[in-house]
């Protein structure tokens, strides 16, 4: 079988390593596979990449590109033709059997979504695998004017993307759940353990605040660590004001642990795996340090771990919110930045929010007496913060209403649910059980004709719950 994985760039990380381990996986099992990209430095062994100038990030060309009607099309067109000349060239001439298209309907390449169109006129068979969806709160990679590829098939990484993609109008028999592989991590032994780690990239909706809020409640002697910086303008100008909010406060807060020390070694001196993120397409967080020995701590995700315990893993030390008085919230001027955001995130969907939107997160508010740390913006997560420093009964009335919190101090691994969860992540999420599930969408994609379309009016309706916004889960690229 011929398959092109298609993608706008290879970079470390991310979509990309997913890409990487399906293309090994793929090669081993004798498929003759093509990773076409628009950019990036990082490479499959064994594997044969070839760059697609026409693919790249628009924000990466020199050039901003045109969005006029006319000249969408014109590059549409452009971007078709190097996808089929890259597999011509490849395979002798003959087209690929599947184009396997990674994350289309997030718009980062102004043209991809009509080349899609263009490439079903000439008959290969598309598979359009989505890693996020612009309609969860993502108004800035959203597709406004663009029709989503019809009769085609569609795979998603978690089930409740699946359910709302087949509310929308997508028929089951073309519409596969394709979680992604699971990769080893091992933790280095004999170091001290006196970390709570947060191996991530701290980007906005990674929650920051929410882990230095963390560290408040840990033993003493001990430290969060956050191992990345992040890359984008918006984020960097976040983040640095964190460090500057840690030091300021003199808080045990680790920034960039991973930036100088090995991947191994961060996990070893960890004594758990912290996640205080608001928003996951697949959750690698909630798995992989099980692989590695360690058990994860923090925020659940309903959606995302429901997922995995439907696969036998354990979640014992997660808490589904974090709860701060309403008391200590001033409800007129969060009610203002709620409704100012919502009314925000439709605008650049380019649509007024319904009346009933606003008036039900006011009803929502005005019926609390607590609110979500997550829902919080920074300025208000980092007031409450300094309350928590500074005042010892603001300290108590908080950990009294979230008992994880209160327990931390006393928080000890229990190591036979690590053995059981590792044991259990290797048998669904390791390379084998995955890649069967790959073969199998593939011979549905080659063997199944679908004729059904995504309406985008219901999936926006569907993601945009107002009771769910978070001011920090919010996308800006």
């Amino acid at each position: 079988m011929r398959i092109a994985l298609i993608h706008y760039h290879l970079r470390r990380g991310g979509v990309t390593s997913v890409i990487m381990n399906q293309a090994q996986a793929l090669m081993e099992a004798g498929e003759d596979v093509l990773v076409i990209t628009g950019e990036g430095e990082a490479s499959v062994p064994g594997i044969k990449r070839v760059l697609v100038e026409e693919l790249r990030y628009d924000r990466d060309r020199e050039t901003l590109p045109g969005t006029s009607g006319e000249e969408l099309t014109k590059r549409a067109k452009e971007l078709a033709d190097a996808i089929v000349l890259a597999a011509k060239t490849h395979w002798g001439g003959q087209e690929a059997d599947i184009l396997h298209v990674h994350n289309p309907l997030i718009q980062k390449n102004s043209a991809l979504l009509r080349a899609l169109h263009i490439l079903q006129e000439r008959e290969p068979r598309l598979l359009l695998q989505n890693h996020d969806l612009a309609e969860d709160f993502r108004p800035d990679v959203y597709a406004k004017g663009e029709e989503y590829p019809i009769n085609c098939h569609y795979a998603v990484i978690n089930n409740r993307d699946r359910s709302f993609l087949h509310r929308a109008g997508l028929k089951f028999e073309g519409l596969h759940l394709l979680p992604n592989e699971v990769r080893s991590i091992n933790a280095t032994p004999d170091l001290v353990r006196n970390r709570y780690l947060y191996p991530v990239r701290a980007i906005q909706r990674k929650n920051i605040g929410e882990a230095i809020l963390f560290s408040l409640f840990i033993p003493k002697e001990k430290t969060v660590a956050i191992t990345l910086p992040p890359t984008t303008e918006r984020d960097i100008r976040i983040y640095r004001g964190w460090m500057e909010f840690v030091r300021e406060l003199d808080l045990p807060v680790e920034f960039e642990l991973g930036m100088n020390t090995s991947l191994e070694d961060v996990y070893g001196s960890a004594l758990g795996i912290i996640t205080t993120s608001v928003k996951e397409g697949f959750g690698f967080s909630y798995l992989e340090p099980w692989i590695a020995g360690r058990t994860v701590i923090g925020r659940r995700i309903n959606h995302v771990c429901r997922d995995f315990e439907s696969s036998g893993v354990q979640f014992d030390s997660l808490y589904s919110s974090l709860n701060i008085p309403m008391v200590y919230i001033s409800s007129t001027i969060l009610r203002k930045k709620l409704e100012q955001t919502m009314m925000s995130v439709y605008k650049r969907y380019g649509m007024d929010p319904p009346r009933y939107i606003i008036k039900m997160m006011g009803e929502d508010l005005a019926s609390r007496d607590v609110m979500d740390f997550s829902r919080l913006d920074e300025t208000t997560q980092g007031g409450i913060i300094r309350l928590l420093v500074s005042n010892q009964r603001v300290f108590r009335d908080i950990a009294d209403v979230n008992p994880f919190l209160r327990d931390l101090v006393n928080w000890k691994p229990d190591e036979t649910v690590i053995s059981l969860n590792r044991r259990r992540v290797l048998e669904s999420y390791g390379r084998e059980p995955i890649h069967k599930l790959l073969r199998e969408t593939y011979r549905a994609v080659l063997n199944t004709p679908v004729t059904h379309k995504i309406v985008k009016s219901i999936l926006l309706e569907l993601y945009l719950d107002p009771t769910q916004l978070s001011l920090v889960g919010v996308g800006n690229d």
